[in-house]
């Protein structure tokens, strides 16, 4: 009976870090999973973990281990969820290019309305990470963190903010990357209703100007939506392959 409370101690230890995790990790932490089955796999990974992080917890950990490991599964989790960002920054872009914009919907993985490009991209990244097994890598970095980041061991705090700042800005070139063929479209196409306005002034452009962008934009979007989703894929896989110290 005396091995109960350090048995619980260490339990809850860890479900802080793994739960966090499971919430704000690619693939596992989509609202669009129902709130029982996030919560069975966090109950689960933690039960997998346990008997890898009972041995690294010190004895008589302090009630501020708790908000420690709080704080490296939420500064992790985070990292990755900036990722996922990408794909709803780049979807924004390209609704505005290609003149869809005022469609919003509810982003079923955020809970919040966005523009349906946006919500297509960010539901089919969701679906991606399982297909390409690469929530296997991302249950891997959870495993990963307690070699590097013991229990009750304080990360530097500049490394932090140095790999978050890394991470955003990898983040931002990736939705950059993916809504670039997008962004030159719609400056060829408005300079070409400019000179075709300029050309035959009788025409009324603006009454074609929209259908045919939406067209044409869907029709691109079609084109490159695989490679946008592979190049999402190896940034996400890269990411998630740092935080496994490969």
């Amino acid at each position: 009976m005396t091995l109960l409370p350090e048995w619980a101690t260490a339990f809850m230890l860890t479900f802080a870090r793994v739960g966090v995790l499971v919430m704000l990790l690619p693939g596992l932490g989509e609202r669009a999973m129902p709130t029982r089955l996030r919560l069975s796999s966090a109950l689960l990974l933690t039960l997998t973990f346990l008997p890898i992080a009972q041995p690294l917890i010190p004895q008589g950990a302090p009630l501020a281990t708790l908000f420690i490991e709080l704080a490296i599964g939420f500064t992790l989790g985070f990292m990755a969820r900036l990722m996922v960002s990408a794909l709803q920054t780049a979807g924004v872009v390209i609704a505005q290019d290609i003149g869809l914009s005022f469609a919003q919907s509810v982003d079923p993985t955020a809970g919040s309305q966005g523009t349906a490009i946006a919500n297509l991209l960010t539901l089919l990244g969701a679906t991606l990470v399982f297909t390409s097994d690469l929530h296997h890598l991302a249950i891997s970095a959870i495993g990963a963190s307690y070699t590097k980041l013991p229990p009750g061991a304080l990360p530097d705090a500049s490394d932090a903010v140095r790999m978050a700042l890394s991470v955003m800005a990898t983040s931002f070139s990736l939705a950059v990357k993916i809504a670039a063929p997008f962004a030159v479209f719609a400056i060829v196409f408005n300079l070409g209703l400019g000179l075709l306005s300029r050309m035959m002034p009788a025409l009324q452009v603006f009454f074609l100007a929209l259908p045919a962008s939406v067209l044409l934009g869907m029709l691109m979007l079609l084109g490159v939506l695989a490679i946008a989703m592979g190049v999402y894929l190896d940034e996400l896989g890269r990411l998630l392959a740092v935080l496994n110290g490969r």
